[in-house]
């Protein structure tokens, strides 16, 4: 039998308890503001002492950054081809490292933060594409620990006690979870009730907010009443009632033993307080504590204002339990739905650096994940970019460097169903290397340089696989990606020249890898991958207005024998370029290869020299390419003739061409549009008074003439319109067989369970037939 209470005891708790209770709360929370005072202050000091400079000032890379951003910034193009191309080794810390850990030990900081910086995964080392959260500002819940070890050593010294408190008072146990949230309560009675009636409807308050709490089912009445509350009056305290709900609505299907403080039961009482949450939360934030933003994209928010120092706590408890609801999440709508309600709160979260970190790695594989919906990915790069613009240079940094490696691992598997979303990345991606063209050149020259490691590795220390580090997809894919970003910020309207842009260097470095890459296997089993490459060099020489000799990487093509020799018979399908990197055997030396490699071959030269038909040196350009064509046509379309003289060579005596007429005919319409435009242009610069040293007139040559009224350029125009079109008829084509496949599927299965079922009637009737006739032998 329990030992009865004592009357001193009865009375403590009948008078005291209350006050008593009170009087914790308010010492634990002094304590905990005092020690985050005191780690703020130590840490700005750090902060001032380490970079005096703000942060309006030109983003220059840090120690924190590694000194490897600082070399290659200053590199010039020159140094990049000459010294080897070994990535610049990063320093140690050294003295810094050792200052760092004194000031730490000077403000008290407690031997949990060391312990945290052994871990490999929580902390990212120096050079990572984050900043660890010492770097970026510490988090606030460090300061719980002491009222946390208070409460640990009153359950060991007066256990009765503690269990009095766990049960009548959970929140001063539960102090680093809910109890900051509570502090959200008073701060909306401070702003609702007026100072005169606040103390008189303190009591009315509380009794009824403590009924609120004790109903733990979330129902869909409390989701519609703290709804209105915060549509209607912006009310605080609904806003952290709702963040509690939605916290246990994100983790409902978790395999955690976490205790929360609402349950939820029902489908539509979930689904309706996700929508209230993701809704209305950020507005009431808004209300509260908006955010300006300034023309150059920057945001404003008074981080050191009361208000933001109270719902710093519901902040991170909010975005934590929407990133763990994004990474579960499997559905279309609500995921798009989710990216797009975690845009507004993005301001706000921005001095949280280990929740940006989560938040964009997760939201990075969403976008580069092939397989996810295109709207939702769209959504996910709104969310990337939007963080990109209102972020400093190391958060800015850092989406751009995450960005790229999930690009690249999301480009590893082509198909003709993964290209347009891996179109959709280069495309998307691109544009942020725009936003801040400093950053964009220092990132673009780090991973440039990678490519051109990996390249001089493949060619200098040759083995039986080294080539495969290069003919791959994905090292196919950066090289293409690296020509969009530049071809689009080299070719703004707004710069005076391509030149003029941070990124133009870059031009000279990308183009001799891919020329390198592009020539590292000369065999026609990989004709379609150096393909992929001219068009990505293609695309730079047209939008910077960049020379790069591509004729003679195509005429190699027309002079392999699978072009100038006869093919063999096959009844192969027709080889898909777009997603080909190397060929089977199969299609080797046969008619249906060789029909295509002519096609494209005849396609690339035409675009090459259309980027060049308004220029004045067009009809000297030509001379070299063009003579080789002719002599390659004679070749190729040379007969058996016995008074052959006119032949050259032994091919055309014996007349061994490729008796293929259709390319032969297509390589002839290219030669004659060649001298029509020649002439064109000579036409045109015989009325010139300027010389060929006078470069603004050569460059303004034709300025104001359309390319596609030159002969070239309107040939060049009609074919690009006739492979568009023929694209979206086998585009629209291979739809309309895949629903087709899919409705035939889903028949099929519906007809299994039809006969399954018919089968089952049918036993059915065979066994009451049975029991018939069973009982009539009986009766007779």
């Amino acid at each position: 039998m329990p030992a009865r209470a004592k009357k001193s005891t009865k009375k403590f708790e009948k008078n005291h308890l209350k006050d008593a209770i009170e009087k914790r709360k308010d010492v634990a929370k002094i304590k905990q503001r005092q020690q985050i005072k005191t780690k703020k202050q130590a840490r700005n000091a750090a902060d001032k002492a380490r970079a005096p400079d703000d942060e309006d000032k030109p983003a220059v890379p840090t120690k924190a950054n590694g000194s490897a951003a600082a070399d290659l910034s200053k590199m010039s193009v020159d140094e990049f081809f000459q010294g080897g191309f070994d990535l610049p080794e990063q320093k140690t810390k050294g003295k810094k490292a050792v200052k760092t850990k004194e000031v730490a030990q000077k403000t008290g900081k407690r031997k949990r933060e060391d312990e945290d910086d052994e871990l490999d995964d929580s902390v990212p080392e120096k050079g990572s594409p984050f900043a660890s959260e010492d770097e970026m500002g510490s988090d606030p819940e460090d300061g719980l620990e002491a009222h946390k070890d208070d409460l640990d050593a009153l359950a060991e010294k007066d256990p009765e006690f503690y269990k009095y408190l766990k049960e009548n008072d959970a929140e001063l146990l539960d102090f680093g979870e809910d109890a900051d949230l509570a502090e959200v309560d008073q701060l909306s009675e401070e702003e609702e009730v007026p100072k005169k009636k606040r103390k008189k409807s303190k009591d009315k308050k509380e009794v009824q907010q403590e009924a609120e709490d004790d109903e733990s089912e979330v129902t869909t009445a409390m989701v519609r009443k703290w709804k209105t509350a915060m549509v209607e009056q912006h009310s605080l305290r609904a806003m952290r009632q709702t963040v509690l709900a939605f916290r246990a609505a994100a983790y409902v299907n978790s395999d955690d033993d976490k205790e929360h403080k609402y349950s939820i039961s029902s489908p539509d009482v979930y689904n309706e307080l996700l929508l209230t949450a993701l809704e209305h939360v950020p507005k009431v934030l808004s209300h509260h504590l908006p955010a300006k933003e300034s023309s150059s994209g920057k945001v404003r928010i008074a981080t050191d204002s009361k208000k933001y120092r109270t719902l710093t706590p519901l902040l991170k408890s909010h975005s934590a339990s929407i990133h763990h609801l994004l990474e579960n999440l499997s559905d279309a709508p609500t995921m798009k739905m989710t990216l797009l309600c975690l845009i507004p709160l993005l301001p706000y979260l921005l001095s949280f650096k280990k929740v940006l970190k989560n938040l964009i790695k997760t939201t990075v594989h969403i976008w580069s994940d092939t397989s996810t919906d295109e709207a939702t990915r769209i959504t996910a790069f709104m969310l990337i970019r939007r963080l990109a613009v209102i972020s400093d240079a190391s958060l800015r940094e850092a989406v751009l460097k995450s960005t790229y490696q999930g690009f690249v691992q999301g480009s590893r598997i082509t198909n003709i169903h993964t290209l347009p979303g891996i179109n959709l990345m280069k495309n998307s991606a691109a544009e942020l290397w725009g936003l801040d063209p400093n950053i964009g050149y220092t990132t673009g020259f780090t991973y440039i340089r990678q490519l051109a490691v990996h390249l001089r590795t493949s060619i200098t220390h040759p083995t039986k696989d080294s080539y495969k580090t290069i003919y791959n997809w994905q090292y196919t894919h950066s090289l293409d990606f690296w020509s969009r970003v530049l071809s689009t910020h080299c070719s703004n309207p707004l710069l005076k020249s391509p030149s003029a842009s941070p990124l133009h260097p870059l031009i000279y470095p990308l183009v001799q890898i891919t020329l390198g890459a592009l020539r590292l296997i000369p065999t026609p089993t990989y004709f379609p991958l150096r393909f992929h490459l001219t068009r990505s060099l293609l695309r730079v020489s047209r939008t910077t207005s960049t020379y790069i000799p591509l004729a003679p990487a195509l005429l190699e093509v027309l002079s392999s024998p699978d072009l100038s020799k006869p093919p063999k018979p096959s009844t192969l399908p027709p080889l898909d370029f777009s997603v080909a990197l190397r060929v089977p055997k199969s299609y080797l030396r046969t008619r249906i290869y060789q029909d295509g490699l002519g096609q494209q071959v005849q396609e690339l030269l035409a675009e090459f020299f259309g980027c060049w038909a308004k220029h004045i040196a067009f009809p000297e350009l030509i001379i070299p390419p063009t003579v080789a064509l002719k002599r390659w046509l004679r070749t190729a379309s040379s007969l058996p003739s016995k008074g052959n003289k006119s032949a050259t060579n032994r091919a055309e005596r014996e007349g061994k061409g490729n008796k293929n007429a259709k390319l032969n005919a297509s390589i002839s319409l290219l030669l004659q549009k060649l001298s029509a435009n020649a002439q064109y242009v000579e036409g045109h610069r015989a009325s010139v008074s300027f010389g060929p040293s006078d470069r603004q007139g050569v460059d303004n040559f034709l300025r104001d003439v359309p390319v596609e009224e030159t002969p070239l350029g309107a040939y060049v125009d009609g074919s690009r319109k006739q492979r568009e079109e023929k694209e979206r008829v086998l585009g629209e084509s291979r739809r309309e067989d895949e629903a087709r496949r899919a409705q035939g599927e889903k028949e099929d299965r519906d007809g299994d369970g039809d006969v399954e079922m018919l089968d089952g009637v049918e036993e059915d009737e065979e066994d009451d037939m049975d029991e018939e006739g069973n009982g009539s032998e009986e009766d007779d």
